[in-house]
């Protein structure tokens, strides 16, 4: 429908498949007026010296096409608000250059502003631009809701000129209040300037968490694009990245209940990016964990998902069991998703162990060995992967090695039909000076076990208290240990004929863990 501005005339509405912008001549009573048609969606018939008094690209239009006959008729295709934005230019110029500027229509008077060129001299005032510069120093006695309504319509518009300054100037307000507020009380203001709070009951956050986390909700409205802004100010006023990523967590988790498959998929994404830019060593493995199998089960991105793999593997320390027990893939065969763990023991190691805190090597030595005692007992993992997640940590991580040595005797009984050289594969992976008492006395009656290897034992048996020099990290690698297996092999026939029958009768296994 058309809407007139000191029209005189009802026309039908006029849509036009044609370039970004033209101009065309139409016939038409009088030479006073141009039609606006915006956007396709409605056509406005206005007095072209009242707006180009005020726009200079429609100034310049109107001096390229001076000796034309007959009304002329613009068309935009992407005039910046549609037609709520040229209504307010219209409205603007018609009310002699004045307008009340306020958080509904800051933004989008700014980019109508910025796309009509709005922000030459005006005769006796001062141009809509200049206007709305002016209006900025207002926001910081805007409402906490009236500041996030206008960073909701900055979704989806670019930005610059006018409109970028009132952008930067309503995502420093937000960020302010949330830093202030945080640090005094629930919530934010709804006085008289950024630093005071709106008067909320104070026993619905007692705690300072709970102080410290007011905002999330309210900021679950606003687009991923605005969010991504947001948080890249917040780094750079030094906000803790923690309460930076529970935000982003609970943002993830609010915003994808009600989004499509792939509004979900385009979310986690964009967060990933935003967890990127924190200090990893702040986040929470756990919500880590929790974003990878969504991310998993949506299929996102090979390089996002790298990306929490990465961040899970710098935490692994922090990571518990049942966090690693994560199902493999239809398409596999075996139990447990194995090569995700090397992934993450990979990213923890970096670029060597020894440029991680002990204590957090040896609390990701504990946590692979009851995870190697969780998946050996799988018929179906190859004693390739096992070995791999053994030797994913070099020998030097590990004080003990009862736990490995238990992990593998567990995998031999699951899997009796190994080769004598994957079996011996396996054994090698134990470091013999690393093993208790107890356990020493139990391999040696081990049939599971090659001879060789319970030759090894009984040297270390009887010289536990002693240096053995032949040994190199406590592994069978040299010719010192077959010399010793050859003058001990009467005692080893002796205990393999014994230990076999012991192995008939044995106890039955351990049921797997669902």
């Amino acid at each position: 429908m058309f809407q007139f501005f000191l029209g005189k005339k009802t026309l039908s509405l006029f849509r036009f498949l044609s370039v970004r912008v033209c101009v065309c001549v139409l016939a038409m009573d009088g030479n006073c007026f141009i039609e606006v048609d915006v956007n396709g969606e409605e056509v406005f018939v206005v007095d072209k010296r009242i707006i180009s008094a005020y726009s200079e690209r429609i100034r310049k239009f109107l001096c390229k096409l001076r000796d034309a006959t007959g009304n002329l008729k613009v068309i935009f295709h992407r005039f910046p608000g549609g037609v709520e934005g040229f209504e307010l230019i219209a409205r603007f110029c018609y009310n002699k250059g004045k307008s009340s500027i306020n958080a509904s229509n800051i933004f989008p008077l700014a980019s109508a502003a910025d796309y009509m060129e709005m922000n030459k001299l005006v005769d006796g005032g001062e141009n809509l631009c200049e206007q709305i510069e002016a209006s900025l120093e207002e926001i910081k006695y805007w409402r906490w809701s009236e500041v996030v309504m206008a960073l909701k319509q900055c979704e989806h518009q670019c930005v610059g000129g006018v409109s970028l300054a009132v952008h930067d100037k309503l995502l420093s307000s937000l960020v302010r209040r949330i830093v202030s507020c945080s640090e005094t009380s629930p919530s934010p203001s709804a006085s008289s300037s950024d630093n005071s709070c709106d008067t909320r009951s104070s026993e619905s956050f007692k705690s300072s968490s709970a102080r410290a986390m007011w905002w999330f909700d309210e900021l679950v409205v606003l687009d991923a694009r605005v969010i991504e802004m947001v948080v890249k100010l917040m780094v750079c006023r030094n906000i803790d990245s923690a309460l930076i990523s529970r935000f982003l967590f609970h943002y993830q988790k609010l915003r994808s209940a009600s989004a499509s498959c792939g509004e979900r998929v385009r979310l986690v994404e964009a967060v990933v990016e935003m967890l990127g830019i924190l200090d990893v060593r702040c986040v929470s493995c756990k919500s880590l964990f929790e974003l990878l199998r969504v991310a998993v089960k949506l299929r996102v991105s090979r390089q996002s998902r790298n990306k929490v793999e990465s961040a899970i593997g710098s935490l692994l320390d922090q990571a518990m069991l049942d966090d690693l027990l994560i199902p493999s893939s239809p398409s596999r065969c075996y139990l447990y998703n194995v090569n995700l763990v090397l992934s993450f023991l990979k990213s923890f190691l970096g670029k060597g162990v020894g440029l991680v805190e002990s204590i957090r090597v040896a609390h990701v030595a504990k946590l692979i060995d009851s995870y190697l005692a969780e998946i050996a007992p799988d018929p179906c993992l190859k004693p390739s992967k096992f070995l791999a997640v053994i030797r994913g940590l070099p020998d030097s991580a590990r004080d003990s090695f009862n736990g490995v040595y238990h992990a593998v005797n567990l995998y031999l009984e699951v899997h009796p039909g190994l080769s004598e050289e994957e079996r011996w594969r396996l054994c090698c992976s134990i470091s013999y000076e690393k093993l208790s008492p107890p356990v020493l006395s139990h391999l040696t009656e081990n049939a599971r076990f090659p001879s060789e290897h319970v030759a090894l034992t009984l040297v270390f048996q009887r010289n536990k208290d002693e240096e053995v020099s032949n040994l190199e990290g406590g592994r069978v690698k040299g010719c010192g240990e077959v010399l010793v297996c050859m003058k001990m092999q009467p005692q080893i026939v002796k205990m393999r004929k014994s230990r076999i029958s012991r192995l008939v009768y044995g106890r039955s296994l351990p049921l797997l863990c669902s």
